[in-house]
């Protein structure tokens, strides 16, 4: 564990604590994050589920939005599960009034694709990078990518509609593994930020 790296949870909203198990679980020292100077002590962060654009409104209101978007310009990985997935898109097709989002991944997002809060449901979803069974993937209000630039790569897609991207360092997914227990994404993220670091970090 002398390695591990730190991983924050942006904890504005959303289910930040089920994140935080999974990183842990993953071998990774995980912390929630809501202000800049949390933020800087970071080697990488998760985006949760949640509400967009409230999630947008609060980072601008903590000061951390600004922040966030020039570490992840600057390569830090960042991992975005449904909301976080619209937060690190380029483009939204149908943002809400003040609407931001942190970018990262050149992508356009439809929020609340697969419908509203009662059409909620679980799907075997074949990940790419993932070895093993599929991932369980618990859609909730979950968007999904409507198209990739030629540098995102799609890992996963499920009902013929793109719900897993990776560009660089930056993941996201439509759905929520935090929610299942399987810790499989969490890992891969882990991996990712733990080949970000500089030797001399470890």
């Amino acid at each position: 564990m002398t390695d591990a790296p730190v991983i924050g949870v942006l904890a504005l909203q959303g289910d930040v604590r089920e994140h935080l198990i999974a990183l842990a679980a993953a071998d990774a020292v995980a912390r929630p994050v809501r202000r800049p100077e949390e933020l800087a002590e970071v080697d990488g962060l998760v985006l949760p589920g949640g509400e967009s654009t409230t999630i947008s409104k609060l980072a601008i209101l903590f000061g951390v939005m600004e922040p966030l978007r020039a570490r992840v310009r600057d390569g830090m990985p960042v991992y975005g599960t449904c909301a976080g997935m619209i937060m690190l898109a380029d483009k939204i097709l149908d943002p809400r009034s003040g609407q931001e989002t942190i970018g990262g991944i050149d992508m356009i997002v439809r929020r609340n694709a697969f419908g509203r809060q009662n059409e909620s449901f679980e799907a075997a979803v074949d990940v790419r990078g993932v070895e093993g069974d599929p991932v369980e993937g618990v859609f909730i209000r979950a968007p999904w990518v409507e198209s990739v630039g030629a540098g995102t790569e799609v890992l996963a897609e499920h009902d013929g509609h793109i719900v897993a991207v990776r560009q660089g360092n930056a993941l996201a997914t439509s759905f929520h593994p935090e929610l299942t227990g399987d810790h499989r994404l969490h890992a891969l993220f882990v991996e990712m930020v733990r080949g970000n670091r500089t030797p001399d970090a470890l």
